[in-house]
């Protein structure tokens, strides 16, 4: 009878331990393919979408660097991946119903950290697409759609698994099978309204389908702007008007949760100015984790991930998808309240180039003659009679010297630093509570 019992129980957790499996697998592979459309929803609505979905290429001059797809949320507005086109100074638009190509020269507002743009496409009117913005039930049914072949409609079904947060970035997980081809094609659900945008990346060493939700496209067509900018002001260079202006700012005010931290940056290392100053234009700073606290060290923000960052995430790993070169300038180095760019390792980044959103201010610590001797011997370093008194009278980072940038420096706040530099953090230096730069304000 006991024997019997035990089979039982076997079986039993052999069928359960099938089921787990089968459920992952559905979730893994529940897109199927319709040749007409599906049986909630009319054949009729996805031919509709046919005028409002595009094929995109992107150019600089007439070389080409990236294709996709993109959608229109306004008569001559396009919405897709911000990454498919920031390189670029125009891109070409064929919509899904036609074989003729529009162009894009222009945008009208874009997100760097939510990867999305609006392009200004130029001679086209098209009835845009509706976005869902309301609540979605669990497990809704996710639809894309593919140009047809002939006069047969190709329409993809999948499942909205959730709603995470990936990587710091709020994204709708979907069973679809998003390929590079589709990045930036609209998500639907069975209304006929876009959850988001399509595109899929490696998160956990396994391939996931996501969408970019709506309520991102939104908010930024009502911030659009009112005259389109130039896609070429999108590339990671600056001109000499703009140099010229930012030479004239006097400083930038970081307003943090513990209080507001001016700086000013240093016209010896004009790119990392003016990329700092871009990119607080954008608003690119604002509501970002303060995320990596050391004492004896200081406080390090910027990065991507952690705006939306849950508690405890390991973040501080996404940028805003380029690097910039090392600028080591003598007489700039690593003592207290100055600003520098941190870095991957060099076995990693042979060029030390810096990345391209994050920086960190040096709190530090004082040093006698003795350590400063080891960490030159460590390093192949020489410091300067000026670097030594700084280390031995103020403090700082010198283990740094010559090998990370340094482009600014602390002209007020200093107390701010101090305090959150003693906030208690976890085993990878993030603090416990959250502490966000609320937003950085330029000042006249």
């Amino acid at each position: 009878m006991a024997k019997r019992f035990l089979y039982i129980l076997l079986a039993l957790f052999i069928l359960g331990g099938c089921g787990n499996k089968q459920t992952k697998q559905a979730e893994q592979h529940a897109e199927t393919k319709e040749e007409t459309g599906g049986n909630e929803v009319e054949t009729d609505i996805w031919n509709q979408m046919m005028s409002s979905i595009a094929k995109i290429d992107s150019y600089d001059g007439d070389r080409i660097l990236e294709s996709g797809q993109g959608f229109f949320v306004s008569e001559d507005l396009l919405v897709t991946k911000y990454s498919l086109v920031n390189q670029a100074t125009n891109v070409k638009v064929q919509p899904f119903d036609e074989g003729k190509k529009y162009t894009a020269r222009s945008f009208v507002a874009f997100d760097r950290i939510n990867d999305l743009i609006i392009l200004k496409v130029d001679s086209i009117s098209r009835v845009p697409i509706e976005l869902q913005q309301d609540t979605l039930p669990n497990f809704a049914k996710s639809f894309y759609v593919a140009p047809k072949t002939g006069k047969t409609l190709q329409l993809f079904t999948g499942k909205v698994l959730n709603l995470a947060n990936i990587r710091g970035t709020r994204l709708f997980r979907i069973t679809n099978k998003i390929r590079a081809s589709q990045f930036g094609a609209p998500i639907f659900v069975s209304t006929g309204k876009a959850i988001g945008v399509a595109y899929s990346a490696t998160v956990n060493f396994e391939t996931q389908s996501f969408a970019i939700p709506s309520e991102f496209i939104a908010a930024m067509l009502r911030k659009k702007y009112e005259a389109p900018e130039p896609l070429e002001m999108l590339k990671n260079t600056s001109n000499e008007k703009i140099a010229a202006e930012n030479r004239k700012i006097k400083g930038l005010v970081l307003e943090t949760d513990y209080g507001n931290i001016t700086i000013k940056l240093f016209n010896e290392t004009p790119e990392y100015r003016d990329n700092f100053i871009r990119l607080a234009k954008e608003h690119y700073f604002d509501s970002l984790l303060i995320h990596r606290v050391i004492k004896d060290f200081g406080i390090q923000s910027g990065a991507a991930d952690t705006r939306y960052a849950a508690p405890g995430a390991n973040v501080g790993w996404k940028g805003p998808g380029y690097t910039i070169p090392a600028h080591i300038v003598p007489g700039l180095f690593h003592k207290r309240g100055m600003i520098g760019s941190p870095r991957k390792p060099d076995t990693e980044n042979q060029r030390r180039r810096s990345d391209g959103s994050q920086f960190y201010i040096v709190s530090g610590r004082k040093y006698f003659d003795k350590g400063l001797d080891e960490l030159e011997e460590t390093n192949n370093y020489k410091f300067t009679a000026e670097q030594r008194n700084a280390y031995k009278t103020v403090g700082g980072a010198p283990h740094l010297d010559g090998t990370y940038t340094v482009f600014g420096q602390v002209t007020s706040g200093m107390d701010v630093v101090d305090k959150i530099v003693q906030v208690e953090t976890d085993r990878r230096w993030r603090p416990i509570e959250d502490i966000r730069i609320k937003r950085v304000r330029i000042l006249p």
